[in-house]
């Protein structure tokens, strides 16, 4: 059993994965960075100063100026500008796998749209398949040079 799970382990595809998740893991921590001290900050001063992070709904009584307040003292909150901000990272992430995507299969259909050239063709006067290269048929031993001209 344990060797068929380091044979698991060691196979392409699970490391490929587990490399994938995390860089996948770094890009969004880059991306909430992106999201929480680049784009929130100007949209929260077209708004009028107004702090996403801190927008909420509290589900009992009392008032509190931040969601941290709130949560000290253990009050429910609905934190919907928390969500927002979540919405708009994961719109962000979401476009930019779809740009790579893209172009992976922009260079994908490239590299097939271009097949390789033949490497054999079929001799005129027996009808076997050569080199493209060849001057003399290696079956019938025709010359081709002498057919060309």
């Amino acid at each position: 059993m344990w060797s068929d799970f380091r044979k698991f382990l060691v196979r392409g595809n699970v490391l490929d994965m587990a490399v994938g998740f995390i860089i996948g893991a770094a890009f969004t921590t880059v991306v909430k960075s992106l999201v929480d001290d680049v784009i929130m900050p100007p949209i929260g001063k077209l708004t009028g100063g107004m702090d996403f992070s801190n927008m909420f709904v509290t589900l009992g009584k009392g008032t509190f100026a931040t969601v941290a307040d709130a949560k000290k003292v253990g009050a429910a909150t609905i934190n919907y500008g928390l969500f927002l901000n979540n919405v708009i990272s994961f719109l962000i992430v979401a476009f930019c796998v779809f740009m790579l995507v893209r172009a992976i299969s922009r260079l994908q259909r490239k590299e097939a749209a271009a097949p390789p050239p033949p490497s054999e063709k079929v001799c005129p006067l027996c009808a076997m398949t050569i080199p493209v290269a060849a001057t003399r048929c290696g079956h019938c031993t025709a010359d081709l040079t002498a057919l060309r001209a």
